[in-house]
């Protein structure tokens, strides 16, 4: 397949959701080494995470009181766009292409950004409901481990059509789990597990209702009950 060939077979909202962190991320970099905005630009970065991160005091706060102003709210959407520097972007976002690409070839652009976003808000919500955690939440991956959850619906779906174990699904993100495990064991543990398995779920069951012909069958379901 040439290289061109795949690019247009991305979707365009998993296009349009890669384009948007890299512009994010080009432009906290180019500001942290003061080619765009000065001096001022050096803080950008910061001033962005503080602005629309996520931080655990903050959805503690809500959780506690049940006060959701639009302006906080909104920080569950908004920080999958923030990172802590490229190399982080690099990662999460070559991820987002490959699940992308994956599940976008059998979901729509809508179920994919209902995915995306929903799978960052409810991961940033049990990351800051756990005392586990800590500071601020910034980065894609509890809406692309969503993206994996659809993956591994996908798989599961597909092995038990053909009459395999279906947990042969769960190999990925048993493997990642292991990966954060032992991460957390050297590097010491801040937390962010939580929000990426969150989102994982998230994405895993919400593929029930998102793939194609799922709210048909849901309400096939729903009579039948």
């Amino acid at each position: 397949m040439r290289p061109e060939r795949a690019v247009n077979d991305i979707s365009p909202a998993v296009a349009g959701l890669f384009g948007l962190i890299v512009a994010v991320e080009l432009v906290l970099t180019l500001a942290g080494e003061g080619v765009v905005g000065g001096r001022m630009g050096i803080g950008w970065r910061v001033q962005a995470i503080q602005d629309y991160g996520l931080t655990s005091e903050l959805v503690a706060w809500m959780l506690e009181t049940g006060r959701w102003p639009p302006e906080h709210l909104l920080r569950f959407f908004t920080y999958p766009f923030l990172h802590g520097g490229f190399v982080h972007m690099v990662f999460s976002g070559a991820i987002l292409l490959a699940m992308g690409k994956f599940v976008g070839d059998r979901f729509s652009g809508l179920s994919i950004l209902v995915l995306f976003f929903a799978c960052s808000a409810i991961g940033g919500l049990v990351w800051g409901a756990l005392p586990t955690s800590r500071s601020w939440l910034i980065g894609a991956f509890p809406a692309v481990y969503g993206l994996i959850g659809a993956f591994t619906y996908i798989l599961w779906v597909n092995y038990r059509a053909v009459g395999e174990q279906q947990i042969k699904a769960f190999q990925l993100i048993g493997m990642l789990l292991l990966i954060r495990i032992i991460l957390g064991l050297l590097l010491g543990d801040d937390g962010t597990w939580s929000a990426e398995l969150a989102g994982f779920a998230t994405g895993f069951l919400l593929s029930f209702v998102l793939r194609p012909g799922g709210v048909k069958r849901l309400r096939e379901m729903m009579r039948r009950g």
